[in-house]
Parts: structure tokens; sequence; C-alpha cells
């Protein structure tokens, strides 16, 4: 995937571990890498299917896919299985995304306790997210060189296709990063990452997991409650909020990085305030 395909180093981590669990569902059934048949694969995916959301399921079955044609190519199994493995049909924009009101958004990082070091850390990660719409490896990956503070601008590359674009540093998030970097940040931090843990070794905060747990926590102790509070929810709150304040959906796009316009589009069936001013008169 690197040395061919160009695939970012988080992409190949997470396809390394869902084969490593599909070879552990081999073993558990007694079964050989070698010996792979069509019958396993089923098995596997209606495995998954009963424990994930339809979409995780087809991350799944395409990993299952490449890993049957590495296993093809590199002479480890005999017959080519990847056209084997049935996806389920997942119809795009089958469910809004997940949102939350934007009064939550306030609650939750109102409750943050920002005279520890941990929660200034937590206040400006949040604050990034919540007020530029940016996904959770975004955000960890940001550098201490990424923000000019003399221009007022804050440097953005994406993970996955590594594109850089810059953003005004806008007040309030200045006052929070330089709340966080003069007085929340571990001094003796061997890294140039701006979010890091507050354990020794102080490393980088490495997985949107990681966020996920905080978010997770502090909403929580706002008393705000959701059915999902995903890394992504603040990234989706944002556009659903800027698409209700009219901003041109060319900018949404042009901010969270989106290719296709019909990405963007997904965002007007949560832009629940929008959509009530444009109902029309029910007639009598």
């Amino acid at each position: 995937m690197r040395q061919h395909r160009g695939s970012a180093e988080g992409t190949i981590r997470l396809r390394i571990l869902a084969a490593a669990r599909f070879v552990t569902f081999l073993h558990d059934r007694r079964r050989r890498v070698r010996d792979l048949r069509a019958a396993d694969l089923d098995a596997y995916v209606v495995k998954s299917a009963k424990r994930y959301a339809p979409a995780t399921v087809v991350s799944i079955c395409s990993t299952l896919r490449s890993f049957t044609r590495f296993l093809r190519a590199s002479g480890l199994i005999s017959n080519d299985l990847a056209s084997c493995v049935l996806r389920p049909v997942l119809r795009k924009g089958a469910k809004p995304l997940r949102t939350l009101q934007w009064s939550d958004v306030q609650r939750i990082l109102r409750v943050i306790d920002r005279s520890t070091p941990c929660g200034k850390r937590d206040y400006a990660l949040f604050l990034l997210m919540s007020m530029y719409g940016l996904g959770a490896g975004e955000t960890i990956g940001l550098s201490l060189d990424d923000i000019d503070w003399r221009a007022s601008t804050l440097r953005i590359v994406r993970p996955k296709t590594r594109v850089e674009f810059m953003l005004p540093l806008l007040p309030a998030v200045a006052r929070a990063l330089v709340n966080y970097v003069r007085y929340g940040r571990p001094i003796h931090a061997q890294t140039r990452h701006l979010f890091v843990r507050m354990k020794v070794p102080h490393r980088p905060l490495s997985s949107a997991a990681a966020v996920r747990h905080r978010l997770v926590e502090h909403a929580r102790a706002a008393g705000v409650s959701a059915p999902y509070l995903g890394s992504h929810v603040l990234r989706h709150t944002h556009a659903a909020r800027q698409m209700e304040l009219g901003i041109s959906p060319k900018l949404i796009g042009d901010i969270l990085g989106h290719r296709d316009p019909e990405s963007t589009s997904a965002y007007l069936r949560v832009a629940t305030e929008r959509l009530r001013r444009m109902a029309l008169p029910v007639p009598r």
C-alpha cells in the first residue's frame, strides 16, 4: 500500500489491524490462511454485520478484498477469492449525519475545567474542532510550527491527501492556544506536536479514539446526551451550523476539504432551521 498506492500511514495501520482480526478469526475456526475458502469470508462478513454498523462492514469487506488479492499475488493462496466478498448495499445519504445542537457544543466547552493543564489542552482542542470543522486527524496532527502568530494564520494539513491550506487564527482560538501553550502544555515534551499527553513521556495524541474519549467525558459532565458522540460530530455540527447561517456551500466544502459538492449537500439534511424557513405554507 505504501510503495504501490501511496496510502497514508494511518490507512495502512487500520488495514493491518483489520487483516489481523480476520486471521485471528481463521485461527479460531482452526483454518490456516493457505486453506482459505469463500465460506470463511462469508462467515466473517456475517459475524461482522451482527456487531458493526453497515458502513463499517463495507470497510471490512474492502479490506478483505485487498487482503485476498495480496494473498493471491504473494502465492499464499491459489484461488482469487476477492470477487467472493459480497458487501452490504449502502445507500448514500440513507441516514442524516449525526450532529449536536450548537447550544450543546457551547455547554461542552463551558464545562471544561480550564484551570488544569489537561483542561486547557482539551478546551483548545475542541474549540478548534468546533470553530473550524476540523477532523480529529487534522487537529492532533497540528504542530507548533503550523501557528503563525504574527500573520494570525493556522496551517492545516489533510491527513490523507497531505494537501495544505491556511485558516485565519480567530481571536478566541488564539487566546485558548496561548493559554494552553504557555500554561498547560508540558515544557519537557520532546515533540513539536501541538497536542500531547499529560503523562510522561508526553507523546503526541495519536488517534481519534483518544479525542472521542475526552469528548464523551466532557459531554457527560455537561449533561449532553446523544446516540453517538464520535470524533466527527463536532465537524458535522460546525458544517450544519454554517449551512443554517447561510454560508455558501462551496465555501463550506472548501474548508472541510470536500472534492465532491454532494459531500457538502449532506449537511442540508441536518440544517433544520434553514429547512424550516424554506417550508411552504400548508393550503387550507
